[in-house]
């Protein structure tokens, strides 16, 4: 599909391909010099079970507008988040490869509130060597594309890998990109310097690099990890593009990062939420007392129930209150309905709510069972007059 920018990237014609459900996680796909959106095709399509994958063709490259050069990464970044208001995406996990990882951590810099993750693959604060861009821009403007293309091909993927179908695409890719704006993103290489953007990159982020790769070589990537306090993947038997080289051992490792960040996630918010609910001498004393055979439990239960429906925005938390002691009081759980008794000082409900609550189970799951948590929470609630 195609979609206009806006005024703000300079109402630039982007092509850009979707895939994935609709309303699911929004995961931006970033390619890298020379290439197109197609390169993440492999990992798009693991990718696309989960989350709405957007993979735009950068400024001047595949079927996306050429303007004249030069670029920055400023621009392509802008061009990026462009895009995901053409498409009304308020946030989205964002993964870049080489030029892409640059753009990718230029969005995250500047517009912090919209990036959820942030996996960077063969790249770095600035490039190596960035004078060879220069004479890269002056080559494809001389003499096209296809002389360049020999040339970066072998370092792009292990010569194991040359006769790979997908090693002869990302050369067709190469060649058929167009000279200018090949020049204009060198251009952008040949200057661009994220490390003053560094402080503002919160997002939690992977650094992923080939092992064989010469471009962006490990000591560039631990140089990027170590600025960002990244969690770092070296990729096995690849050069610079794993995205197409080794796709399966990519997308594990973007699954086991943006899993392992939503089970923090989860556990942060969960123990928020059970300190505001039940107490924070509560909380704490359920932890320390926690027996090696049930530490695990303590923080599974912390995550799925307290860091999920008790944190979600749909039911305040007196409601949830109340809801939570019918479903106790209905089960006879009499020692979680006295703590979910107790816990109606920090809720907002009040005994009268308490009460009527009660009444309710009464009617609906039996007397015998309200009547007990009814002298429950008459031993407990400080006020029984049901006002």
């Amino acid at each position: 599909m195609f979609l206009r920018t806006g005024e703000l990237a300079g109402d630039l014609n982007v092509h850009l391909t979707i895939d994935g459900p609709e309303g699911a996680p929004a995961f931006l796909l970033l390619h890298a010099l020379g290439a197109t959106g197609a390169a993440w095709d492999s990992i798009a399509a693991e990718l696309a079970r989960s989350y709405r994958v957007i993979r735009p063709d950068l400024r001047g490259h595949g079927l996306t507008e050429v303007t004249q050069g030069p670029y920055s990464i400023d621009m392509l970044a802008r061009d990026a988040l462009a895009v995901l208001d053409a498409l009304g995406v308020d946030e989205a996990h964002v993964a870049g490869i080489s030029l892409g990882g640059m753009v990718a951590q230029m969005l995250a810099a500047i517009a912090p509130a919209r990036v959820r993750s942030l996996i960077l693959c063969d790249t770095g604060l600035a490039m190596a060597e960035p004078s060879r861009f220069l004479d890269r821009a002056s080559l494809a403007r001389a003499e096209g594309m296809a002389l360049l293309a020999d040339q970066v091909l072998p370092g792009w993927v292990t010569e194991d890998f040359l006769a790979d179908p997908a090693a002869h695409g990302l050369y067709t890719m190469l060649c058929r990109t167009d000279p200018e704006g090949y020049a204009g993103a060198c251009e952008a290489l040949s200057v661009a310097d994220l490390s003053d953007h560094a402080e503002a990159i919160l997002a939690p982020s992977l650094v992923l690099v080939g092992d064989q790769d010469q471009s962006t070589p490990i000591p560039m990537a631990e140089a990027l990890r170590d600025r960002l306090g990244a969690a770092f993947t070296i990729i096995e038997n690849a050069a610079h593009m794993i995205c197409t080289e080794q796709p399966r051992q990519v997308v594990e490792a973007i699954h086991r990062f943006i899993g392992a960040q939503a089970q923090a996630d989860a556990l942060t918010r969960g123990l928020t939420t059970r300190r505001a609910v039940m107490g924070e001498e509560f909380v704490q004393h359920a932890f320390d007392h926690a027996s090696p055979f049930e530490r695990d439990f303590q923080t599974w239960m912390t995550e799925a129930a307290w860091g999920g429906p008790w944190s979600r925005p749909g039911l305040d938390r007196r409601t949830r209150s109340l809801i939570t002691l019918a479903v106790l009081a209905t089960l006879r759980a009499e020692d979680e309905f006295k703590g979910h008794c107790r816990a109606t000082r920090n809720t907002g409900a009040s005994p009268g709510d308490v009460a009527e609550t009660l009444m309710h189970v009464a009617c609906y799951a039996g007397i015998p069972a309200a009547n007990a948590a009814m002298r429950i929470a008459r031993a407990i609630l400080p006020d029984h007059s049901g006002t």
